[in-house]
C-alpha cells in the first residue's frame, strides 16, 4: 500500500463504479448494527464513508439510511481522488452530509472517534498482504465500541459480503443475497471481501463454511415450493444445529442476511 506523503493520503484511485441502492444491503445493516452506537447521548455521531467512488450517490444514501436513526448524524464521503471530491460537493448538505480528500489513515478526522467507517468496494483491487494495514489504519481513528464495515458486491448490489470489525480486529462475516440472486449460496464466492476471496479453497475455513452452507441448502430442497425466505430460514438453522456460530436469527435471514462469527471463516495461513 502506497505511504502518505504531505501531499496525498494513503491509498490508491479505485475503479470508482457505483449506482443507484447499490450498497442498499450495507445500509440497511449499519442502520440495525449501529443503531446503539449512533443513539448514544452527545454530540452528533461521525460516519465516515470511504472511497464513494465516481459519484456520490451511495453516500447520499447512507445519510438518509442513518439519519432514520438519528437525525444529526453527521456523514462524510471521503474520496482520494479530487476531483471526485469536487464532483460531490454539490451535494453537500453540511453539517450532515460533507465530502473530504482524504484516504485509509483518515487524516481529515485526526483527534476526533468515527463511530462508523464503511468501506465498500474499496480493497478488491488491492493484494491480500495490503488488508491488514488498511484495517489497522482505520482502526486507529474508531470511537470506543465502534466498527468499520469492509466488504464488496456486485454491480447492482444483489450479492454482497462484508467483514465487520472493531478496534480489537475482525468480529463477523456477513453474506447478504437478493432470493433471486443465487442458485446455491456459494455463488457469492467471487465477492468475499479481500481477506478471504483467495481463501476459498479445500483447507480453509471459509471454504469449509461455504460448503456447509451449500450442502444445508440442498438439504432443504423439499422446502423449495414454499419460496427461497423460507428455505433460507431452514438451511441457517440447520447450519446452527450444526455448530457454526451464526449471529443475530430469523428477523435477519429473512432479509437474505447471514452473519457468523470471524473465528469460524478466519484465515488459516496469514498471507505472504
Amino acid at each position: 500500500m502506497p505511504a502518505a506523503r504531505p501531499d496525498r493520503p494513503v491509498g490508491v484511485v479505485t475503479r470508482g463504479t457505483t449506482g443507484q441502492n447499490r450498497l442498499r444491503r450495507m445500509d440497511r445493516f449499519l442502520a440495525h448494527h449501529g443503531a446503539a452506537l449512533l443513539r448514544r447521548p452527545g454530540p452528533p455521531p461521525l460516519v465516515v464513508d470511504l472511497g464513494y467512488g465516481a459519484a456520490a450517490t451511495t453516500t447520499v444514501e447512507l445519510r438518509r439510511h442513518l439519519a432514520t436513526v438519528r437525525r444529526d448524524v453527521e456523514v462524510v464521503g471521503v474520496e482520494i481522488e479530487p476531483a471526485r471530491v469536487a464532483a460531490a460537493l454539490p451535494h453537500e448538505d453540511p453539517p450532515g452530509l460533507t465530502f473530504v480528500r482524504g484516504g485509509f489513515d483518515l487524516r481529515p478526522f485526526r483527534g476526533r472517534p468515527v463511530a462508523i467507517v464503511r468501506a465498500a468496494n474499496v480493497l478488491r483491487q488491492y493484494v491480500e498482504s495490503e488488508v491488514d494495514g488498511a484495517w489497522r489504519l482505520l482502526q486507529e481513528h474508531l470511537a470506543p465500541g465502534g466498527l468499520i464495515l469492509e466488504g464488496t458486491c456486485d454491480e447492482i448490489g444483489r450479492r454482497s459480503t462484508w467483514v465487520v470489525l472493531g478496534a480489537e480486529g475482525p468480529r463477523s462475516l456477513t453474506i447478504s443475497l437478493a432470493f433471486g440472486a443465487f442458485e446455491r449460496p456459494s455463488d457469492v464466492a467471487e465477492r468475499l471481501p479481500k481477506a478471504l476471496i483467495h481463501r476459498n479453497i479445500p483447507g480453509e475455513r471459509v471454504h469449509a463454511y461455504l460448503a456447509a452452507f451449500d450442502e444445508a441448502w440442498a438439504h432443504t430442497a423439499p422446502l423449495a415450493p414454499y419460496g427461497r425466505r423460507q428455505r433460507l430460514l431452514a438451511t441457517c438453522a440447520t447450519l446452527r444445529g450444526q455448530g457454526w456460530p451464526l449471529l443475530d436469527g430469523p428477523h435477519r435471514w429473512r432479509l437474505g442476511e447471514v452473519t457468523v462469527r470471524w473465528d469460524a471463516v478466519a484465515p488459516v495461513i496469514p498471507p505472504a
